[in-house]
């Protein structure tokens, strides 16, 4: 019975390889070693997942998931300490907000431009004040799909 003791077969084995084996064979054995865990931790990297696509209308029903929220911009707010891009309705009817923070606001370019266009925004989605929005930190995060129109209401 081994109640309480551990097996040191590979500890032991490996402590004989390095007490027998030359400083090649030993930087041989360390190199394979190394590649193969760098070709595990990048087929693991290479096999995420990409996020589900999903709708404005859907953003409530994914709070903190990864999700690409599908929309067009509605409006576009730009205050000085921060810049809201409203999705398929404008304020306060919006069903997914998108927040840029004064820090990454430069990355993403005209803003004002995206009004009117279709795009995806990657991210998790939060709950704020019991309604959905997506930080945008970097512009990978939105991809403009159309342009849209944004043809004026009579």
């Amino acid at each position: 019975m081994s109640h309480g003791r551990r097996n040191f077969a590979p500890a032991f084995f490996i402590a004989e390889t390095a007490r027998t084996a030359s400083n090649a064979d030993v930087k041989k054995i360390a190199f394979l070693f190394a590649c193969i865990l760098t070709l595990r931790i990048s087929a693991a990297e290479t096999n995420d997942v990409a996020p589900a696509r999903i709708g404005t209308g859907e953003a409530d029903k994914h709070y903190d998931q990864l999700m690409t929220v599908t929309g067009t911009v509605a409006q576009v707010n730009v205050r000085p300490t921060i810049v809201f891009l409203n999705l398929d309705k404008p304020h306060p009817d919006s069903p997914f907000t998108c927040v840029i923070f004064p820090a990454a606001t430069n990355q993403f370019g005209d803003l004002k431009a995206l009004d009117g266009k279709s795009v995806e925004v990657t991210g998790k989605i939060k709950n704020y004040h019991d309604a959905p929005e997506m930080v945008l930190d970097h512009s990978n995060q939105l991809v403009v799909v159309s342009i849209g129109t944004n043809a004026p209401t009579k």
